[in-house]
C-alpha cells in the first residue's frame, strides 16, 4: 500500500488557508441546513464545488522541501522558480545595470508552486519594489510595466545576478524577503508571489545557457545557466 505524500504548505497562506476553511464549513453547513434532505442533490453539487476550490487553494500555497542536489555549486544558476521558459535573449536592462544582460525568463501558471529561491549563492547588493500595472506575465513589457521586485546578489566571484519578481493580470501581491548586506544561499526562499506570475534572472553576456524556450522548470532543482 503506498504511503500519502505529506503536504507542506507555505506560510503566506496560513490567513487565506485559515479563511478559506471557514468559509467552505459555513457554505456547506447552510446548505445542509436549508436544502438537505429535499434538495439532496443541491448540497452534494456545492459540496464537491467548494471542496474543489479550497483543494485549488490548497494547491497553490504548496511548499515541498527542496535541497538542490548537485554537490558543486559554483558558477551554477538555478532556476528561481516552477514554472515554463518563454524568454531567452539578450535585452537592456534599465532599472540597474544599465547595459545588455542574458534575460530569461520563467511564467509560473496558477497551478505552479510560487515560492521563490535565489538562483545563485552570494550577497544580496540590492532590494527595490516598484509599483506598476497587471500586464498578463507572459507579456514582453510585463518585465517593465508591470509592479516587480528586484533583487540583485553578488556571487563569491564577483558576478551579479538579477532576479526580478513581476505580478500579473492575477497576482496583486508580491513577498521578498531578502534584505541588502545579507548572505544568501540557493536552498533558500527569497520570496513568493501570490497568483499567475513571472520571474525574470538576468546574467552577465557570455553566461552558459541551459534550458530551452518552452522548457518547464523546477525551482531550486533545475540548471538553467553556468556562469563563465
Amino acid at each position: 500500500m503506498r504511503k500519502l505524500r505529506k503536504i507542506h504548505l507555505h506560510h503566506e497562506g496560513t490567513h487565506q488557508l485559515t479563511v478559506g476553511l471557514l468559509v467552505w464549513l459555513l457554505i456547506n453547513a447552510a446548505t445542509y441546513y436549508f436544502a438537505y434532505p429535499n434538495y439532496r442533490l443541491l448540497f452534494i453539487l456545492m459540496a464537491v464545488f467548494t471542496t474543489t476550490i479550497y483543494l485549488l487553494l490548497v494547491n497553490f500555497f504548496r511548499c515541498p522541501p527542496r535541497r538542490f542536489p548537485g554537490e558543486e555549486t559554483k558558477d551554477i544558476v538555478v532556476a528561481p522558480a516552477d514554472g515554463k521558459i518563454v524568454v531567452i535573449e539578450e535585452v537592456e536592462e534599465p532599472d540597474y545595470f544599465h547595459d545588455r544582460r542574458l534575460m530569461i525568463s520563467i511564467f509560473m501558471s496558477p497551478l505552479n508552486v510560487h515560492a521563490n529561491w535565489y538562483p545563485v549563492d552570494g550577497t544580496v547588493k540590492k532590494v527595490e519594489h516598484e509599483n506598476g500595472k497587471y500586464h498578463r506575465a507572459f507579456l514582453p513589457k510585463a518585465s517593465t510595466d508591470n509592479e516587480r521586485s528586484l533583487v540583485v546578489v553578488e556571487t563569491p566571484d564577483g558576478k551579479e545576478v538579477m532576479v526580478r519578481q513581476i505580478a500579473g493580470a492575477m497576482a496583486r501581491r508580491i513577498v521578498t524577503y531578502a534584505k541588502p548586506g545579507e548572505e544568501c544561499f540557493i536552498d533558500q526562499h527569497f520570496g513568493f508571489i501570490k497568483l499567475g506570475s513571472r520571474v525574470d534572472i538576468y546574467l552577465p553576456l557570455g553566461t552558459e545557457v541551459c534550458v530551452n524556450m518552452g522548457q518547464k522548470t523546477t525551482g531550486n532543482q533545475t540548471v538553467i545557466a553556468k556562469l563563465k
